[in-house]
């Protein structure tokens, strides 16, 4: 045994999984955190489960059985499903004298001897990879999250806290852990999730998934899986297990239907125990283009144009969970990456983007955004995209990039277009920085799309009538108005007014075009767009937005305030007005 991991590496590493450096320290990373090499390659994301179950059957000289795995139905009758469950294996063979049975641990000798005793059949093992083995189970067996739980280890079904550490993660690596985690996550991401919430509340695990932006409950698990989920989670991640008064972050790489995940993990201490959210990011999932946003055909021109100048500080602005990157990157697959030198500052990297050199801030290595776009100007940059302004210092390196002829692509987290400008302004960056740097800012809301198979009536193919999501849009091109204004300082109401008076579309009327285009609903937007109206009033008389310091409603053409023929407003019951004294009438 002692030798198993030098051999197995050794042949990860003829086979080009890893090199001898790689191997060498994962080998010492995983006698400090007492793992299996396998483990840790498959947590570091330097290899598959299908890469090490291969190696391994080289290693042992027994078959390896490929995905998906086909049992033949007598087989799958010889034992129960509990010791099939229990031991993580599934049965694919037999006749008179012999079982083959596929298993993600063939050194597993306790399996084969209870194997033996229940058929009476000599046993012959084949390798296969840990999904393929749960993925085989679940579709021949049926396994559901009851009998998942059943089969806990005792450590974790007791109702007091597990004090060693080394016992704890033994427990985390036995089977049935294994597979209750792996369930909950693959079920996520089939259902689209983008967030996982794992909560512990009081003795129980309430399970939530963020489909299409809206929060749900999907799952209660009884208490005996408490500290079973959470802790098998913090394993994988690569955290301290023993650490549950401090909060800490981890990811987990993960394969799933030929595709190559990333899991964020946050574990947060909350009252009563503690709480881990897991965000499912898909690096190769980057968007082809803006055409697929479901931006207005006049607003995806200007935002084009734009970048085409290949100057000047483009913002993409909203809330968390807007959809900000996705804009970005979508932009960025339409420049030419070939001749251009494009580079990505971002935490962390979401994703892929071939042609374009990526670089993850670590504010810790004391490498943070502004430290990071300092450096980047060095490189020669044509494009730089930036995954957040937050503070003065990096807005001021980006306006002073762009004033200098570089494209910088960026996030800020403001309420529309107009408030990107005052947010720059607020942080302290000078307003002829802001005015002379600054292209146009695009500021952006998700809604959720009608489904295409039951136009929102409700199917199996989607939740409620609604699947995946589209874009609201509001894109705002610096004119030289509002650069005479922005270097003046101006207000954020002088600013709106100006944009509007351009012809600059609002959020809300962009809502109500995805309406019109059988995009989203009435429903939908009516949700968004009491969070969007900041710069309008309902009519007293239809309740159609009126924009603030309008004369009338544009609906319903009602005068909304009396005004003197000086041009100042009356209020009710004044017979004169105060500054020309003239009838009110006039």
């Amino acid at each position: 045994m002692a030798t198993r991991p030098r051999i197995l590496g050794q042949l990860l590493v003829e086979s080009g999984c890893i090199s001898s450096a790689v191997l060498e320290e994962l080998l010492a990373g995983a006698r400090s955190h007492g793992e299996r090499l396998g483990e840790a390659l498959v947590r570091c994301g330097r290899a598959s489960g299908e890469d090490l179950a291969k190696a391994l059957s080289v290693q042992l000289g027994l078959p390896y059985a490929p995905p998906p795995l086909s049992p033949e139905r007598a087989a799958l009758e010889v034992v129960t499903p509990e010791l099939v469950r229990a031991h993580a294996l599934l049965l694919l063979a037999l006749n008179a004298r012999t079982l083959t049975a596929a298993m993600a641990d063939p050194l597993d000798l306790a399996a084969v001897d209870d194997l033996q005793f229940q058929s009476g059949r000599r046993v012959e093992v084949v390798v296969a990879s840990p999904d393929a083995v749960a993925d085989g189970i679940e579709a021949h067996y049926g396994e559901g999250f009851s009998q998942l739980v059943e089969a806990l280890p005792e450590e974790l079904r007791a109702s007091g806290p597990v004090e060693d550490r080394e016992v704890l993660e033994r427990a985390t690596r036995r089977a049935p852990v294994v597979r209750l985690v792996d369930r909950i996550l693959r079920d996520a991401i089939e259902a689209g999730a983008s967030d996982i919430h794992i909560e512990e509340t009081g003795q129980d695990v309430r399970i939530r998934l963020r489909v299409d932006g809206i929060l749900r409950q999907t799952l209660d698990l009884p208490a005996a899986s408490r500290r079973a989920v959470l802790s098998r989670i913090k394993v994988i991640a690569g955290m301290d297990i023993s650490v549950r008064r401090r909060a800490q972050d981890g990811r987990i790489p993960l394969e799933h239907g030929g595709r190559r995940l990333t899991l964020r993990v946050s574990t947060l201490p909350v009252n009563g125990g503690e709480k881990a959210v897991v965000r499912i990011l898909d690096s190769d999932a980057a968007p082809r283009s803006l055409e697929g946003l479901g931006m207005a055909g006049e607003d995806l021109a200007t935002l084009r144009r734009l970048l085409g100048r290949g100057e000047g500080v483009v913002l993409s602005a909203g809330p968390t969970g807007s959809g900000k990157s996705t804009t970005l990157f979508a932009a960025l697959s339409e420049l030419d990456r070939d001749t251009r030198n494009v580079v990505t500052l971002e935490d962390p990297v979401e994703y892929r983007l071939a042609g374009a050199s990526q670089i993850q801030v670590d504010r810790r290595a004391g490498l943070g955004f502004a430290e990071a776009l300092r450096a980047v100007l060095r490189q020669d940059p044509d494009v730089v995209m930036v995954g957040e302004i937050r503070d003065r210092e990096t807005a001021e390196i980006a306006m002073a990039a762009a004033v200098t002829g570089h494209l910088v692509l960026s996030t800020i987290h403001t309420t529309d277009a107009p408030g990107a400008i005052t947010r720059l302004l607020n942080m302290g960056v000078p307003p002829f920085l802001v005015a002379g740097g600054l292209a146009g800012v695009v500021a952006q809301r998700l809604v959720r799309r009608l489904c295409g198979t039951c136009r929102g009536r409700g199917c199996d193919a989607c939740v409620g009538g609604y699947r995946g999501r589209t874009g609201v849009y509001q894109v705002l091109t610096l004119t030289d108005a509002l650069r005479d204004e922005v270097s003046g300082g101006g207000s954020s109401a002088r600013l709106r007014r100006l944009v509007q008076e351009a012809g600059m579309r609002t959020l809300a009327s962009d809502a109500r075009r995805a309406v019109a285009s059988g995009l989203t609903s009435p429903h939908e937007i009516a949700r968004f767009l009491q969070s969007a109206e900041g710069s309008s009033a309902p009519c007293r008389h239809c309740s159609a937005p009126v924009p603030i310091g309008a004369l009338a409603c544009p609906a319903c053409g009602q005068r909304r305030v009396r005004r003197c023929s000086c041009g100042k407003a009356l209020e009710r019951g004044w017979r004169y007005c105060p500054w020309c004294i003239r009838p009110a009438r006039a």
